[in-house]
């Protein structure tokens, strides 16, 4: 079930203050109203009860538990999208869940390499990133995008600190040894998490916002490595046991072989509509992060539409207490 009007319940600050406002409406109205017209306002009086209700045990199931959301592609690139967003990790934070987000950037990199006229290239999907390109990357994703994000976040209302993934070692990586034997250059694997750092922020209610550069371990540990957002999110998730990780995305989720959207599919599943050419090209790597993250301890991964105004808060509140997202704004993948 879609949950309609989020939008309206943020703009009035709180569900409380909504709810008093709304009854108070509506008991107004059912004393100056003939029959007929009370009969007509009894649906969306229903309507309305029933989305508090699934919002209610949402909140009820997710209190004190950690979501991680990768937010990058179109809801990034789109002001209105951008603004939706924020205002949906700080309504988030207000109800008591610990979010943590990581970002990409491509585009806005694309954008830099160009400026300076650095050269780069992508091999099976990923930049080939000599050590020019990943000094772009850091200076564009740890800088203007990360602290925008985090920056929106506190406008809307939430608390967020921007962090670089080499701050306090939080990503440590190693070079990624490609399968084809092509050399990537700063390309990092993540090997392990600062799971203190993101516990310790999300204990002060605070938003770490992740950019995806990492460090090197050992005798590199100077070294910056570029690191796929969509992993780095689905890493993080797992090391933090979250109960959900939202991957936002240019798509409306997997779809089957007649282009309709499978809104619900367990890791066997996935295996199989790989294997039946059903899931194919570029979806292919982002049910593996799901699937990875899963196979991590993530109770729920999200290969959510980023382009649905409020596709977090849709997919988080929407799905009750089950978890299990609105069914309309993407797939949802469990164990």
């Amino acid at each position: 079930m879609k949950v309609r009007n989020l939008a309206i319940l943020l703009s009035l600050g709180t569900i409380n203050a909504f709810t008093v406002q709304y009854t108070q409406s509506i008991k107004r109205s059912f004393a100056t109203s003939t029959p007929t017209a009370l009969f007509d306002q009894i649906e969306p009086v229903n309507q309305f009860a029933e989305n508090a209700i699934t919002i209610s045990n949402a909140v009820s199931s997710l209190a004190g538990e950690t979501i991680v959301i990768k937010y990058g592609g179109n809801a990034m690139t789109s002001p209105e999208l951008a603004k939706g967003f924020c205002e949906d990790i700080a309504a988030l934070q207000k109800l008591g869940m610990r979010i943590v987000v990581v970002h990409g950037g491509g585009p806005q990199i694309k954008a830099m390499l160009e400026k300076v006229g650095v050269e780069s290239r992508f091999e099976g999907g990923m930049r080939v990133s000599s050590k020019e390109v990943v000094e772009v990357a850091e200076m564009v994703l740890c800088g203007s995008v990360n602290k925008q994000i985090s920056s929106g976040i506190c406008s809307a209302g939430g608390i967020a600190i921007g962090l670089s993934g080499r701050d306090a070692d939080l990503l440590q990586c190693e070079k990624l040894l490609n399968k084809d034997g092509i050399d990537l250059g700063n390309v990092g694997e993540v090997k392990a998490v600062n799971t203190d750092l993101l516990n310790n922020m999300l204990d002060l209610g605070i938003t770490p916002v992740v950019s995806p550069i990492g460090t090197g371990i050992g005798d590199e540990k100077d070294v910056a490595y570029n690191c796929n957002a969509d992993v780095a999110a689905g890493r993080i998730a797992g090391e933090l046991k979250a109960s959900r990780v939202l991957f936002l995305t240019d798509i409306a989720g997997v779809l089957d072989k007649e282009m309709k959207l499978l809104k619900e599919l367990s890791i066997q599943d996935v295996n199989d509509l790989i294997e039946d050419d059903t899931i194919t090209g570029g979806m292919i790597p982002k049910v593996s992060y799901a699937t990875d993250a899963i196979k991590l301890g993530v109770k729920g991964a999200f290969i959510t539409d980023g382009r649905v105004p409020h596709a977090v808060l849709n997919e988080i509140l929407a799905g009750g207490a089950d978890g299990k997202g609105s069914g309309e704004g993407g797939t949802i993948i469990t164990m």
